[in-house]
């Protein structure tokens, strides 16, 4: 193999998810595309690292500063939702079931891997709230331990500014079958249970 072939290999797999074959696989089908095809995947690469920035607000991405979404007068600003990353902002403005405002931490805590508050915008989500008329805090943060941690941490920062934390429902997936589920998730599904 080419020591290009073998570097644009190396390159892929770097990415998360992708193991040796699969950026093999990548690196086969760039070779395969026309020039065109390869320069338009190296420019879009280009273009992100050049224009996409973090919003000064909500640290979500953005091309332009503050991003749609702090910038949109039609989203109920009394409410903020924390995410982990700017993905978790996509996946729930996907449902299009919720009209506040993000604002993304940039990971979780994680204590063996050296991440502290400190290196998360807790901060800057404090001085949000004391700055705005915020009257709930919606902990979306990812049901695993350092998820749970980073929300329980977060909670007890803000309920001394007496504003509402609430935190995700866990459970069942739509379309779910209880039998497949395990135990930690059917005991979140009963434990989170509505009024029917």
């Amino acid at each position: 193999m080419t020591d290009s072939i073998e570097r644009l290999i190396e390159e892929f797999s770097k990415f998360p998810g992708i193991g040796k074959k699969t950026a093999q696989r990548m690196a086969f089908y760039v070779l395969k595309e026309r020039k065109e095809e390869a320069e338009a995947l190296a420019k879009a690469i280009l273009d992100v690292k050049e224009k996409v920035k973090y919003c000064s607000i909500c640290f979500n991405i953005t091309e332009e500063d503050p991003c749609v979404v702090c910038k949109d007068e039609k989203r109920d600003r009394s409410i903020i939702c924390v995410v982990e990353e700017a993905n978790d902002v996509v996946a729930l403005e996907k449902t299009e079931q919720y009209n506040g405002l993000f604002h993304v931490l940039g990971g979780v805590l994680s204590p063996l891997d050296g991440v502290g508050p400190d290196d998360l915008k807790i901060k800057e989500l404090l001085l949000r709230l004391k700055e705005k008329e915020v009257k709930e805090v919606i902990l979306a943060t990812n049901p695993n331990t350092e998820g749970e941690a980073t929300a329980i941490y977060i909670a007890k920062l803000i309920k001394p500014l007496g504003i509402k934390v609430t935190r995700i429902a866990r459970g069942l997936p739509a379309g779910g079958d209880l039998e497949y589920a395990d135990q930690v998730t059917l005991a979140n599904a009963i434990e989170g249970r509505v009024e029917f």
